[in-house]
């Protein structure tokens, strides 16, 4: 089970976009997947409809146990390859105060309890996305503390890339001090415009910077994407031309996602299926 956490500290940047994309992809390939709806604005939740259930992220942070998150996750609309631990709005209780190991440790917990069902045949995940907040308060670096990899969202942008540093120094930060597994995944560029000067300007930025691991190809700015998010339906679903071109992209992003999985376990790899993705590159 390949556990990232999508973040970034700047507000507005496409996190839950980056989320519902690579959610999309992994669908359109069989493997099935948990998006973890870390922010209390729930707008994954509300993009991917899942049914009513008895608890929600907050009840699972309070008491991270199997017959809990049994109570918080739910089968999406989208198919029955992509399931949701149900965000919560009063999760915002658990973002800021005292951020000591015991609290920062809870979601780690519960994701161990899933990786547990999972070895039991009960809840197959392949994959777990964790939607960060935009902020770095207790919930996001909950969120450092349980991946395997961080993917960093940002714009090109002069203020986007000046939040994608500090969240790199917060994984950094993270990894030396309670998660020395988790490494940074990439920098996927958001909502491109491939004749902007400005924009070129940005990604040589992040590339001098944040050098290979700044993601070969960005997700190009597509009305498609805000219109398959309205309709609450998968951006492999949508149809139009530019809904392929941001479909293909996140193809792209799932495949560097499950060899970094492959990578790290090689006993979990479905080899048929990575080689598949790798055609598409």
């Amino acid at each position: 089970m390949q556990t990232v956490a999508v973040l970034s500290l700047k507000g507005g940047v496409g996190k839950t976009t980056v989320v519902l994309g690579l959610a999309s992809a992994a669908m359109r390939r069989g493997v099935r997947t948990l998006v973890v709806d870390l922010d209390p604005q729930c707008n994954a939740t509300a993009c991917l409809e899942p049914g009513d259930t008895d608890k929600g992220l907050s009840d699972v942070l309070a008491n991270p146990r199997a017959s809990v998150l049994r109570q918080a996750v739910s089968p999406s609309s989208w198919g029955e390859d992509v399931d949701v631990l149900v965000g919560s709005e009063d999760a915002e209780v658990h973002n800021g105060g005292r951020a000591d190991e015991r609290h920062l440790a809870k979601l780690d917990r519960a994701l161990a309890e899933i990786d547990a069902l999972v070895a039991e045949g009960e809840l197959p995940y392949r994959l777990v996305l964790l939607d960060c907040p935009p902020s770095l308060g207790k919930l996001t670096r909950s969120a450092l503390v349980a991946a395997d990899r961080a993917l960093l969202v940002t714009e090109p942008t002069i203020f986007a890339v000046s939040g994608v540093q500090r969240a790199f120094e917060a994984v950094q930060a993270e990894r030396e001090e309670h998660n020395p597994d988790l490494q940074p995944l990439g920098v996927i560029v958001n909502r491109m415009r491939p004749r902007s000067h400005e924009h070129q300007f940005r990604i040589e930025e992040l590339r001098e910077i944040f050098g290979p691991l700044v993601m070969p190809v960005a997700l190009p700015d597509r009305l498609a994407v805000q219109q398959a998010q309205g309709a609450c339906l998968p951006i492999h679903q949508w149809g139009t031309p530019g809904a392929r071109e941001v479909a293909l992209a996140f193809n792209l992003l799932l495949a560097r996602a499950l060899r970094a999985g492959r990578a790290q376990r090689p006993e979990d790899a479905d080899e048929d299926e990575l080689d598949d993705l790798d055609d598409e590159e």
